[in-house]
């Protein structure tokens, strides 16, 4: 049992409705809304769904400073090869995922798309609604900044300490940890609904919602049978690695796939992915390090549906595709996706400089018609990408644990004996 956890969290366990039963209301609440309430009041839930949304991004780097340092930090030995092991799951998974969604995608997306498609649900996004106002929050740091010092720190304190530093350092992120856990279990997940009512009511009154199903259902659908083809199968080698029920841990992720579908953030979903990596049994230092690193480095879904979304794009155009030129152009968007802005979106934009290597240097102009073409599709089935990103994460976590207990911490108990 994790003692550490703030009782506040165990308060919110035993009384009132279940997270995910929250959510799904909100989605609900949120289409019902955005289709048959009146402008002012879709868009003043905008607004306050805006100001969640900004809080979230401010917390966001100081989460992930926290939890990976002590993350890091808790690890007293082999701190370096469970972060080198754990960017190699990422990135390799990342790959796998980006082709085998070419060679899906290139089999089935000629049958059923056409270029009228793309047309009709790009211009519903000059329908969306602003807030009525916003306040301006600087996050203290960006997010890879925040990765980079809490790679530095986490390091060095496990390295270091008792050795050539003593415990001061260590307490003061283990206290700051302590505070951010309970920000986020007493402020931002009971926010997090009206955070994701606000977002699917702006997507129904543009018309996003039911122009995606209308139109591009069959695309759509394809897509995210992907993701979930891809979710299976990694939580089926996970629970082969750990010996654990592979359905009973997506069982578990729910809440973290739900959040994910609502907020379009792999970031802003870390306080639920982290529940999840727990009911999964993941140690806390594991889960801790691995959830807020995988939530900026394992790029899965995204993958999937960006190159599902060239496929589609080059199909209309008939530019030609083959396996030859999207596997080069997945290998340097797994490496740059890692810079991408954790915001609905953000990875398509991080994309759109490399369009090249898939369309040619013409056609790939990352301000061209192809580009926005690119950027209609995409966004359109961000969420379910972003929730595919952060399910694969605790998949990826629960291996990271297991590789620690046996190769890590049992290693370390052959030497001692």
């Amino acid at each position: 049992m994790d003692t550490n956890r703030p009782k506040g969290a165990e308060t919110a366990k035993k009384k009132g409705m279940g997270l995910v039963p929250r959510l799904i209301i909100a989605i609900i609440l949120g289409i019902l809304i955005g289709q048959f309430a009146p402008q002012p009041v879709t868009q003043l839930l905008v607004t306050f769904s805006n100001f969640v949304s900004i809080f979230i991004k401010f917390v966001i780097p100081l989460m992930i400073l926290a939890f990976v340092t002590m993350g890091i930090a808790d690890i007293s030995q082999g701190a370096g090869k469970l972060l080198l092991f754990t960017v190699a799951l990422a990135y390799g998974s990342t790959l796998i995922a980006g082709s085998g969604s070419y060679v899906i995608s290139s089999t089935l997306f000629p049958s059923f798309i056409s270029p009228e498609a793309v047309d009709k649900i790009a211009q519903t996004a000059e329908n969306t609604l602003e807030p009525y106002f916003s306040i301006t929050l600087p996050p203290l740091l960006d997010t890879i900044s925040a990765v980079v010092f809490a790679f530095i720190l986490g390091l060095c304190i496990s390295n270091m300490r008792g050795k050539e530093i003593g415990d001061a350092i260590y307490n003061v992120m283990a206290e700051f940890s302590k505070i951010i856990e309970t920000v986020l279990n007493r402020v931002i997940i009971p926010l997090l609904p009206l955070y994701i009512a606000g977002t699917f009511a702006n997507m129904t009154f543009s018309g996003q919602t039911f122009t995606i199903l209308g139109i591009l259902w069959k695309v759509f659908l394809v897509v995210i049978l992907m993701h979930w083809a891809y979710l299976l199968i990694q939580f089926l080698v996970a629970g082969s690695i750990t010996q654990k029920n592979p359905f009973t841990m997506i069982k578990n992720q729910i809440p973290g796939y739900l959040t994910a579908i609502g907020t379009q953030s792999s970031a802003a979903t870390i306080p639920v992915n982290l529940q999840c990596a727990e009911a999964n049994g993941v140690s806390r230092e594991i889960r801790n390090f691995v959830v807020p690193l995988c939530a900026n480095i394992h790029m899965c879904g995204s993958m999937i549906t960006i190159v599902s979304c060239a496929t589609a794009v080059c199909l209309m155009h008939n530019i030609p595709i083959t396996l030859g030129t999207v596997v080069p152009f997945v290998m340097t968007l797994g490496i740059a996706m890692v810079a991408s802005p954790g915001a609905p979106g953000g990875s398509i934009m991080t994309a759109l400089p490399f369009l090249y290597l898939i369309f040619g240097a013409e056609a790939g102009d990352p301000e061209g018609p192809i580009a926005a073409l690119m950027v209609a599709l995409y966004i359109t089935q961000d969420s379910f990408g972003t929730a595919c990103n952060v399910s694969g994460d605790n998949a990826i976590a629960a291996i990271v644990d297991k590789f620690n207990d046996k190769f890590v911490l049992g290693h370390q108990k052959s030497v001692t004996r």
